[in-house]
């Protein structure tokens, strides 16, 4: 199966996350075929938007859970893909062009930190957005401790990535991460249609408004993917991440209350 769909048209470039029976989960295969898109489209000379999916009813759940359960279980046997999360985070944040994001089903973890480096996010009034980080006992991740503060405000980021409850695409957009909010039917005519009109523009003009925008908080993004890696690398096989994974393989809620020290 192809992981991403690559469809072409009046300059935009659409990509679609393609695991829809897995609700587009992100395994080590798909975050390489997501970033190889994104180095070519950056340097694709007919490309000059480009809007990111997802296939079936999620944008993407976020990390393949059985995935990072097999990479607890055996760390050594374990193959890592050529980019990896943070190659592809980096094929992101470096990619010169307007990056779209049209959220289209589910998005938790991954597929809503993603959202911090898209240029523009539009929601399916039926999308939801959840980061079930203290659900997982784990840190946070994608720089979203500093970008989704950025857009969103401290609270309502504390709230978000802090909370573990879903968040609605109107509330998604009041509280500033997404742009708009559109019916199912109408979410990627719209995105592709504001795509089209920003594709209809130089590219070089785009390229150095995107740069100035982004080149103040390049650093800040970089430092706190680092810190959240040192957070997440103490948290991952913790008796409280081991508990939530054993939770979530057989099917029941997690209980923290009998950790360690409360921890």
């Amino acid at each position: 199966m192809t992981l991403v769909l690559v469809e072409d048209a009046a300059r935009v470039r659409t990509l679609t996350l393609n695991r829809p029976e897995n609700l587009n989960a992100i395994s080590e295969a798909l975050l390489d075929a997501l970033a190889s898109e994104l180095i070519r489209a950056a340097t694709d000379s007919s490309v000059a938007t480009v809007v990111l999916t997802g296939s079936g009813r999620a944008f993407s759940v976020g990390a393949d859970l059985f995935e990072m359960a097999q990479r607890n279980a055996d760390p050594t046997g374990f193959v890592m893909g050529e980019y990896g999360f943070l190659g592809t985070l980096k094929a992101m944040a470096e990619l010169p062009k307007p990056l779209i994001m049209a959220v289209n089903g589910l998005a938790l973890g991954a597929g809503t930190t993603f959202l911090g480096y898209a240029d523009l996010v539009f929601m399916s009034s039926s999308a939801r957005l959840k980061c079930p980080f203290t659900d997982l006992a784990v840190a946070p991740e994608a720089a979203s401790s500093y970008l989704l503060p950025s857009l969103m405000g401290r609270q309502n980021a504390a709230w978000l990535l802090m909370s573990s409850e879903w968040v609605s695409a109107a509330e998604a957009k009041e509280m500033g991460l997404a742009w708009k909010v559109c019916a199912p039917e109408e979410l990627l005519p719209t995105a592709q249609r504001h795509a089209e009109i920003l594709a209809s523009k130089p590219i070089s003009s785009l390229a150095a408004i995107k740069d100035a925008m982004w080149a103040p908080i390049r650093a800040e993004v970089q430092a706190a993917q680092e810190r959240e890696v040192e957070h997440f690398k103490r948290l991952l096989g913790g008796p409280a991440n081991s508990e939530a994974l054993a939770a979530f393989a057989e099917g029941r809620k997690a209980d923290f209350t009998k950790l360690p020290d409360g921890w």
